[in-house]
C-alpha cells in the first residue's frame, strides 16, 4: 500500500480496496470468535472532532480498545485548529504524542493540511466533500450479504454529497454499476463523475429515482439536510420528496433487493419505515461494521 493516509478511496486500487473488505470481513469473524488484531497494543488514537456524532465516535474508541490501545477525544475546546493554531503545527505536535489520528470536520482541506503536516497515519472521519471510512463499511456490508461487489447495480437516491461522491470513488476502481438520482441542482461534483467514468467505472446521474431503482441489487439514500444545513431543511425536503426510498420504488428494484442507509435516518422523509425496518434492510449490520471495516483500515495503516 502506498498511501501512508486514508483521506479519499480515490487513494486504492481495486486490490487494496479488496484486501480492505476482505480483512474486515475476516476482522469481524476473528473478533466474534475470542481473536483480533493487536496493531494499537501500546499505541495511542487521537479522535478530533468538529462534528459530532454517535457511530463514529464509538466505533473508533472501541477499535483502538479491541486492537490494544488507546484513544483520544479532541474537540475545539482541546484544538483551535487554523484559529488558535495552525494546521501544521496541530499535526507536527499530535505526531509526537499519538501513533495514527481520525479527524471528522466541516472543511476537507483542513484534513489533507492536517495529513500533509502529521507524520503519523490520519483518517477522514468525515468532511463535508468525503465520507470513505462509511463506504468501507457499506461494501463490506453487501458483500457479507450479496456475497460480492462486483456486477452489483448500486442505486443512491437524494443528494450529491458526501456520501454519493465516496459512492463515486468507489465505483472509479471496483467493478459495479452506481445510479444517482437527484433533483436538478443537486447533481454530485461532475469532477468526481468525469475522474470515475475515465478510469473505466460505471456511473449514471439521473433526475429520474425510477430509471435508478430499476433492476438495482442496492438501494441507499441518506438524511436530505445534512449538519450546517438545517435552514434549507424545508426547501430541501420539497425538492426531494419525489427521492424518497418507499415501497413504489423499492418495488421496482430486484426481488432480493439490499437497503442501506448511513444512518441516523429520518422515517417519512428520505425512507418509509416499511423499508427501513422491512426485510431487505441491512442498516443495523451496516453500522455495525463500522467498528470493523475502520479496524481494517487502522490495520492497513499501522501495518
Amino acid at each position: 500500500m502506498a498511501a501512508k493516509d486514508f483521506l479519499s478511496l480515490a487513494d486504492f486500487n481495486r486490490q487494496e480496496l479488496n484486501a480492505l473488505i476482505d480483512r474486515a470481513i475476516a476482522g469481524k469473524k476473528e473478533w466474534k470468535s475470542g481473536g483480533g488484531g493487536t496493531c494499537m497494543t501500546r499505541k495511542a488514537m487521537g479522535l478530533i472532532f468538529h462534528k459530532p456524532s454517535l457511530r463514529t465516535r464509538v466505533s473508533f474508541e472501541v477499535a483502538a480498545r479491541q486492537l490494544g490501545g488507546s484513544a483520544i477525544y479532541l474537540t475545539d475546546k482541546e484544538i483551535g485548529i487554523g484559529s488558535r493554531e495552525p494546521v501544521g503545527d496541530v499535526g507536527e505536535v499530535l505526531s509526537r504524542y499519538l501513533d495514527i489520528i481520525m479527524i471528522r470536520t466541516f472543511d476537507h482541506k483542513i484534513a489533507e493540511d492536517l495529513a500533509a503536516h502529521a507524520t503519523v497515519p490520519v483518517i477522514n472521519g468525515l468532511t463535508d466533500l468525503l465520507h470513505p471510512c462509511q463506504v468501507v463499511a457499506d461494501l463490506q456490508t453487501i458483500v457479507e450479504h450479496r456475497e460480492a461487489i462486483e456486477g452489483k447495480v448500486v442505486a443512491f437516491f437524494g443528494d450529491g454529497n458526501n456520501m454519493a461522491l465516496s459512492w463515486i470513488n468507489a465505483a472509479a476502481t471496483l467493478p459495479f454499476e452506481l445510479r444517482i438520482a437527484v433533483p436538478p441542482g443537486f447533481e454530485p461534483d461532475e469532477n468526481f463523475v468525469k475522474a470515475a467514468l475515465g478510469r473505466g467505472g460505471k456511473v449514471l446521474v439521473t433526475h429520474d429515482a425510477r430509471e435508478a431503482a430499476t433492476g438495482a441489487d442496492v438501494l441507499y439514500t441518506d438524511v436530505w439536510a445534512s449538519m450546517g444545513q438545517e435552514d434549507e431543511k424545508v426547501e430541501r425536503a420539497r425538492q426531494m420528496a419525489p427521492y424518497q426510498v418507499n415501497g413504489e420504488l423499492a418495488g421496482l428494484a430486484r426481488p432480493d433487493y439490499l437497503f442501506l442507509h448511513c444512518l441516523p435516518a429520518h422515517r417519512g422523509e428520505e425512507v418509509t419505515a416499511d423499508v427501513i425496518d422491512g426485510p431487505h434492510a441491512a442498516v443495523f449490520d451496516e453500522a455495525e461494521n463500522r467498528l470493523h471495516a475502520q479496524k481494517a483500515i487502522m490495520e492497513m495503516l499501522l501495518d
